[in-house]
């Protein structure tokens, strides 16, 4: 993986270079919108004609379904960055009813999401809208029942096959964590979880309970299950830039803290662009259908890390979970526990 590092750049530098392309385009929005939820619905459809047929092929579609939800929260990601249409009114309706499709309340997520945008690989303010991350000195200095509850949070197994149950169907409906306070907050989490009652009640009417378990919650699972995929190998890599207030910066934040996610050219278009993350850390303005031009044409941004598929399924499994602010490097817990044998080791000394 490049271990290559951006020069000094001021705003006023790097600004103007990007800004061009943060201007969406109603009409490629609302092809977007189309392209999407018309596969999304017609996968559903088949999903469910197929149970009379085969299971196997109605969990094929509803896989292939996910997919295309994983893309439907990309453009309710980009509505909440207000990037997807021109009218913040627009971007507010279609993330608010595409977010009770995704499961995500629309303006909590909003909230905490920004939250992360500001804050990404910040030491001093982690923890809202991120996958938290101790530092090795911290971890080396926690009891043990608090190694151990880091290490369950961390285990591939509990973060991508027990996560996508926690965060999209358990948490996400109750007003919790970055925000809670807010009237307007609760109200949205409450507002959504009204209208996805009632989407419940519509599926089971219409197709029947069969339909909500074998097509639905599958549905739900699995793209659960790549967007936490997405999110956390884009910000979980060896190298990845962390540091403390005053001396954080947000360019380095972006282009040091975030991957290129470099995807099958059909992957690139169901996950929405999401691959190109530095460059939507360093302007979320930016629509997700331009990302790309800006990949090719501004040279800044191509100094992030570069990750493949492969790349990114062994960073998913891979011991790196501590930061190590001597090394500023990404390790392990057989890092960790060997430190601590030997300082156990020191003390019995």
């Amino acid at each position: 993986m490049p271990n290559a590092k951006p020069q000094r750049v001021e705003p006023k530098d790097w600004i103007p270079l990007i800004k061009p392309y943060a201007k969406p385009n109603t009409l490629r929005s609302l092809r977007q919108v189309a392209d999407n939820l018309l596969p999304l619905l017609l996968l559903f459809y088949l999903a469910h004609k197929a149970l009379a047929v085969s299971l196997a092929l109605t969990l094929l579609l509803d896989f292939a379904a996910a997919l295309f939800l994983v893309r439907l929260f990309i453009l309710q990601h980009d509505a909440g960055h207000g990037s997807f249409f021109p009218r913040k009114w627009a971007n507010d309706l279609l993330g608010f009813f595409t977010g009770v499709l995704t499961l995500v309340p629309y303006h909590h997520w909003q909230l905490s999401h920004a939250r992360h945008h500001a804050t990404s690989g910040n030491l001093d303010k982690r923890g809202v809208g991120d996958i938290y991350t101790m530092t090795l000195e911290e971890y080396l200095q926690a009891t043990p029942w608090q190694r151990l509850a880091y290490r369950l949070y961390r285990n591939p197994f509990v973060m991508f096959l027990l996560g996508p149950i926690y965060v999209f169907m358990l948490s996400y409906r109750l007003p919790l964590g970055y925000g809670s306070d807010k009237p307007s907050v609760r109200n949205s989490v409450a507002l959504t979880n009204l209208f996805l009652a009632l989407l419940l009640a519509g599926i089971v009417v219409l197709f029947g309970v069969k339909t909500l378990l074998s097509v639905y919650l599958p549905i739900q699972y699995l793209a659960g299950m790549m967007g936490i995929f997405l999110f956390y190998v884009q910000h979980q890599f060896e190298d990845v830039y962390w540091e403390h207030d005053p001396r954080w910066e947000y360019l380095k934040a972006a282009m040091e803290g975030s991957t290129y996610l470099k995807l099958p050219k059909v992957l690139q278009w169901l996950t929405g662009n999401i691959g190109f993350h530095h460059i939507h850390h360093l302007a979320p303005k930016i629509p997700n259908y331009l990302l790309p031009k800006v990949q090719e044409e501004v040279d800044l941004v191509k100094v992030a890390p570069t990750v493949t598929l492969k790349d990114a399924f062994k960073i998913a499994f891979a011991d790196m979970h501590l930061y190590d602010e001597e090394s500023r490097k990404l390790v392990g817990f057989r890092e960790a526990h060997r430190r601590l044998r030997e300082t156990q080791g020191k003390r019995a000394y």
